[in-house]
Formats: structure tokens, C-alpha cells, sequence
């Protein structure tokens, strides 16, 4: 119980916000880009294997991450009793982990069309580097982005076989969505990460960072605009979209503390909502046009 337990906290599968953060730019494009004309099964099956594919990638993530940040993470308040940090879980036993983890997810990934599959093999490394980012650049929240909305495209190639410009206007605005939210969740150890020599944008924008954020966010919005316009989707998607907005903007800027880690760590996890706020207007969007 003791090794499952450990497991779960080396994982993050105890915080779902995680995976659910990576799996909704995958339903997304999949929904942009599927015919609800056709049977469902395909677009039900297709959601469960992103869905999949987003646990076992963020996990093996997240090992990835402690590994490089071991001891960063000593240093830091919110980190320190991490199962690597705290020598509870050896390298090595976490590398296993990862391989097991890595292998699943291909299992996962050789169920889709090979476009898809040599694209997200040209994806990895983004995902194993964005660790290493934070020390170098202010921007790791941008290479976050970046890997974390990657599944968008994917969606989009794993119907269609091919890309267009559709997933690439809404996958750079989710990119931004992510800078946005990232740079809230960063101020929860914005102390720490100082006094070590951490990077983030959270740094780089601690003056002012609502402004920051705000022009992340619309930018994210104005790609949600073009994604419908493009898509032709009728009136009720951008009824939805101004609640979306109120959510987006209002809830997570409004009284945003950013010397309070809770009140972060809220506002960051309402991007979870969003998320699928987001997917049951691409949905109504479909719907209008059908």
C-alpha cells in the first residue's frame, strides 16, 4: 500500500486538475474536427484513448520533472516532500516508472492513423525538456503551452489525416490560455523560486501581472472567435462565449492575491470549469450547423 501510495504522489494522480488540463485541448480539437452525422462509438472510443494518453503522459511528466527538480524541489516549501525530493522513491525505480509509463502510453498511440502517430513521436522532446526550461528562460510556461496543448492537434490529424490552419489558430490560442494560467499557478512559490534563481513568467511579470495574464486570456478568446468563424458555427457558440468570458476574465483577475498561494491555486484550478465550458460550446457550435 505504502509503493501505491508513493506512486500516486510521484503521479499527481491525486490532482487531477493535471491530466484534465492536458486532456481538454485533445476532446476539443476532437470535437472541432469530428462529423456527429457518423456513429459516435469513434468519437466516444477516440476521447477515452486522449483521455488515457493524457494520464500516462502528465504522469510520466510529472516523474520527469522530480527527477530533473530533485533538488530545486528541496528548497522549495510546496515541493520539498515530494517522493523524489524526500529520497522515499529512488531514480531508479522512478525511471521504471517511466518506461512503464511511456510504453502504455503507446499502446494508446498506435490506435490512430500514422500521421498522428509521427507527429506525437515528434512531440516528445518537448515534453522532456520543458523541465529544464525554468533555468534557463522566463518563458517555461511558454514551452508548457506548447507541449501541453499538442493533443489539440493531434485530435484534428487523427480524424482528418492532415492539418489546416483551424487546430493551429486554436491551438496558439490555448497556448496562451496556458501562459495565463501557468503564470498564476507560478506564484504560489514565487519566494522560493526567487531566492533559488527559478525562472518564470511569473517572475518577469510580478509588477503587474494582471495586465499580462488579461492579454493571454483575450488572446485565447479572439482564437475561439476565429475558431468559430472559421468552422461557420451559428450564433448560439458566441452566446456562450460571454460566459466563457465571464469566467475566464472577471472570476480569475477580478481579486487575484498573487502573495496569497490559495487564492492562486483556486484561480488556477477554475481553468478546469473552463475547460469544459469551452467543450460544451464547441459542441452547441457543431450542433448549429448541423
Amino acid at each position: 500500500m505504502q509503493n501505491i501510495k508513493l506512486f500516486v504522489e510521484l503521479t499527481r494522480l491525486n490532482k487531477p486538475i493535471g491530466f484534465m488540463l492536458l486532456f481538454w485541448p485533445c476532446i476539443w480539437g476532437l470535437s472541432i474536427s469530428y462529423n456527429f452525422d457518423l456513429t459516435l462509438y469513434k468519437f466516444f472510443f477516440y476521447g477515452i484513448l486522449f483521455l488515457l494518453g493524457a494520464i500516462f503522459m502528465r504522469s510520466a511528466g510529472c516523474i520527469v520533472n522530480d527527477i530533473v527538480d530533485k533538488n530545486i524541489d528541496k528548497k522549495v516549501e510546496r515541493t520539498k516532500n515530494r517522493p523524489i525530493a524526500s529520497k522515499k522513491v529512488s531514480i531508479k525505480i522512478a525511471l521504471i516508472y517511466i518506461v512503464v509509463l511511456c510504453g502504455l502510453a503507446f499502446l494508446v498511440l498506435i490506435n490512430f492513423n500514422n500521421f498522428t502517430i509521427l507527429m506525437a513521436l515528434f512531440s516528445m522532446p518537448f515534453a522532456f525538456t520543458y523541465p529544464l526550461m525554468k533555468r534557463y528562460t522566463y518563458w517555461p510556461q511558454l514551452f508548457l503551452g506548447i507541449t501541453f496543448n499538442y493533443g489539440l492537434i493531434l485530435a484534428w490529424i487523427s480524424i482528418n489525416n492532415q492539418i489546416s490552419l483551424i487546430p493551429i489558430i486554436f491551438y496558439i490560442g490555448a497556448i496562451f490560455w496556458t501562459l495565463g494560467y501557468d503564470t498564476i499557478y507560478g506564484y504560489q512559490d514565487i519566494k522560493d523560486d526567487e531566492i533559488i534563481g527559478v525562472k518564470s513568467t511569473s517572475i518577469k511579470f510580478k509588477k503587474n501581472p494582471k495586465k499580462f495574464i488579461l492579454l493571454c486570456y483575450l488572446i485565447f478568446l479572439f482564437s475561439l472567435v476565429l475558431t468559430g468563424l472559421l468552422m461557420n458555427f451559428k450564433s448560439p457558440y458566441y452566446f456562450v462565449l460571454v460566459a466563457t468570458s465571464i469566467i475566464l476574465i472577471p472570476y480569475q483577475l477580478s481579486n487575484l492575491n498573487i502573495n496569497n498561494p490559495k487564492n492562486c491555486l483556486l484561480k488556477f484550478k477554475s481553468n478546469n470549469l473552463l475547460g469544459l465550458i469551452v467543450l460544451i460550446n464547441i459542441l452547441i457550435g457543431k450542433i448549429s450547423i448541423i
